[in-house]
């Protein structure tokens, strides 16, 4: 709602551009939208137009002042305010209440057609936000999907039993690309960045341990694996694309890189079962391999001067921060912190 002294201020704006009208905000915009800033100047606002509505219903300013939460005081501030806004007499108020005039009655027609679009505005924009918290696509990689993912879902649907979680699992590469297709919601990846195209932030650690049956020779060594043996030694690794495969390639680029692998799976599952049957040594998570490592299944191999360790992150496009089910998502997986 605009004050006296703003409508002296456009007076004196105009006279002084010799009675031309001018542009509300600065004078570098063009007709169309110059009319528009204007409008927000010449119409009262939705609050003072409800007020209105309420006195022409009660037929009271102070009934009408309880309905929309304010005093009497303010109730008629209002309304003096709107009436010079507009430059007509809108309420007669006597000791036995409060009437419209003639020309308050027809603002008061108009008003109730805008207060009817605005609710028809708001009634939309709630079922866009229902429609939004009904669901959620999540997309992440295998280690992700199978060892952290559970958990976090099982804590959404105890905050969220409404809203249906849909979960596509894939290498890092695949998540990026759906999330910029927009197939997704929100993305978990292992690799060494935030895929081109995504804004992340981490939400866990891990490290990839070099593994091995106990009947393979590596389980016997007393010392550590040197890296150029592990780099020229055939491996049972994930898929190019994948988080761990990219953070292996890096750590042994200085040593030769990596020998063309024994075997290379789609998953983490199908690469520890490889191990574990003693098909060949094998790069896993840390957070795969607790129980075959408790139960003497596989044996881990240490290695010498080679890092290991790899960020965990959430991911969406950039620009576009989660909101909704995504949004509490993301709070929970840094409420409950792995590895």
């Amino acid at each position: 709602m605009t004050s006296s002294g703003e409508h002296h201020g456009e007076r004196h704006e105009e006279q002084h551009a010799g009675g031309r009208p001018t542009e509300a905000y600065g004078s570098g915009g063009s007709g169309s939208s110059g009319v528009r800033a204007q409008l927000h100047h010449r119409v009262p606002d939705l609050g003072a137009l409800e007020l209105l509505l309420a006195v022409a219903r009660h037929g009271s300013l102070g009934a009408a002042a309880r309905e929309v939460g304010i005093t009497q005081p303010a109730a008629s501030s209002r309304i003096r305010s709107m009436e010079r806004q507009l430059g007509v007499a809108l309420v007669d108020r006597s000791p036995r209440g409060s009437r419209l005039t003639d020309a308050g009655a027809l603002v008061t027609d108009w008003a109730r057609r805008i207060v009817e679009a605005a609710e028809a505005f708001d009634a939309g924009a709630q079922a866009l936000r229902g429609r939004r918290d009904s669901r959620l696509r999540v997309a992440a990689s295998m280690t992700i999907a199978e060892y952290l993912l559970p958990g976090w879902l099982i804590a959404l649907r105890a905050e969220r039993p409404d809203t249906a979680v849909s979960l596509q699992a894939g290498n890092s590469a695949v998540v990026a690309e759906r999330l910029l297709a927009n197939e997704a919601d929100m993305g978990f990846v292992e690799g060494l960045a935030v895929p081109d195209g995504l804004d992340g932030v981490v939400v866990a650690h891990d490290r990839l341990v070099i593994v091995a049956a106990p009947s393979h020779p590596w389980a016997r060594r007393r010392g550590r694996l040197d890296p150029a043996e592990l780099a020229a030694t055939p491996l049972v690794l994930r898929e190019r694309g994948s988080g761990t495969r990219q953070v292996l390639d890096a750590a042994l680029s200085r040593h030769g890189g990596l020998a063309r692998p024994l075997l290379e799976l789609a998953s983490t599952t199908a690469v520890k079962a490889a191990a574990v049957s003693g098909a060949g040594p094998a790069v896993l998570s840390e957070l795969a391999i607790a129980e075959e490592l408790a139960s003497r299944r596989l044996v881990a191999i240490p290695v010498e001067g080679v890092e290991l360790r790899r960020d965990l992150r959430a991911v969406w496009p950039t620009g576009h921060r989660p909101t909704g089910p995504a949004r509490d998502l993301l709070s929970l997986t840094r409420a409950r912190p792995a590895g």
